[in-house]
């Protein structure tokens, strides 16, 4: 999702000096990937662009955990109940099977039938909003990581009909492995961004810590307003979760893409957004989601209860006469500048 962060968009900015060599040049790729954009910024003495190498970065990601690609590991998975997983699905699986651990079964990836019955999937269902109760309830017993086994490499189902979408965490973990792929060709300074989900790293061609700026809604929904702040990332990785890019709206209440796999409904409360800042963007966009389902006080007592996940996050959501608020943990405006 796309992140000038609270809302979307992205803006480079930047605050505190270092010292640069005046060799280094700002080298940019863009392109689309994974269903959305993505953009990688860096300073290098060699300004011959990554941009092919950063797309077979995708494609190999793709052939693993894509539910678009035909004969990826995750459709093989899905098709079987159990696959043989390469680097990339392993990593993934295993921090996703922490992390529904760590947030109670908040964050599944065992979600995807539901998903797809919400209309939300690379298929769509018969009919359009609201599924009917009796079609969630039939859904429920297919959904729950604890029917994820692994061994190894190899990834099985204890039970039929059990499937996977990593949609919720694989775009952070790909611009974690982006960051690193440019740390290997000598690159210390770079800012890369998948769809709203970043990482950065070192200073930008201004010799300033990589920043981003934040945006809230205006009280109808269809602009951006700027926040009187940048939020730095010092090695730091920052996702969002929102309502804002896919949904529908059915009578006055808003349904967003996030299911919530204990209850089987789409996300449907005040929440606008929540951001999230971690050690690196494959922690801050598994949480995401599972904070946004939890709501802004459950969600910060969460954060303060377990420093040692590392995360920080801001919400903005509607009060009751629909204002627009926002709502910060306690360590998360020490990266704002105000």
């Amino acid at each position: 999702m796309r992140f000038f962060l609270v809302m979307a968009g992205l803006l480079t900015a930047m605050s505190i000096r270092a010292q640069q060599s005046p060799a280094l040049k700002l080298v940019a790729c863009e392109g689309k990937a994974q269903g959305t954009y993505y953009i990688v910024k860096y300073l290098s003495a060699d300004t011959a662009s990554l941009e092919s190498r950063i797309d077979s970065v995708f494609g190999v990601i793709d052939q693993s955990l894509s539910l678009y690609k035909p004969g990826s590991l995750i459709n093989q998975f899905n098709a079987t109940g159990h696959v043989r997983m390469d680097e990339h699905m392993r990593t993934v699986l295993q921090q996703a099977i922490f992390t529904s651990k760590a947030t109670g079964g908040i964050f599944d990836i065992t979600v995807k039938p539901l998903v797809y019955l919400w209309g939300f999937g690379v298929t769509k269902p018969s009919f359009k909003g609201i599924p009917p109760a009796d079609s969630i309830k039939k859904t429920m017993p297919y959904i729950g990581y604890r029917y994820l086994r692994i061994k190894g490499d190899h990834l099985s189902t204890t039970k039929k009909g059990v499937q996977i979408d990593c949609n919720g965490i694989a775009q952070g973990y790909t611009v974690d492995v982006l960051g690193r792929f440019l740390e290997q060709q000598g690159i210390e300074n770079y800012l890369v961004d998948v769809g709203g989900e970043l990482c950065a790293k070192g200073y930008n061609q201004q010799h300033k810590i990589w920043s981003v700026g934040i945006e809230r809604p205006s009280q109808g929904d269809t602009t951006y307003e700027p926040v009187q702040g940048l939020v730095r990332l010092p090695g730091k990785g920052i996702a969002t979760s929102g309502n804002y890019r896919r949904f529908f709206d059915q009578g006055q209440t808003r349904f967003a893409h996030t299911i919530h796999p204990i209850t089987g409904q789409a996300l449907h409360n005040n929440i606008i957004s929540v951001t999230v800042i971690a050690k690196d963007c494959f922690t801050a966009d598994a949480f995401d989601n599972p904070l946004i389902l939890m709501g802004v006080e459950e969600g910060l007592r969460y954060i303060a209860k377990h420093p040692e996940y590392g995360l920080e996050a801001t919400y903005i959501y509607k009060d009751k006469d629909g204002g627009i608020k926002e709502a910060f943990s306690d360590g998360f405006k020490a990266y704002m500048e105000f």
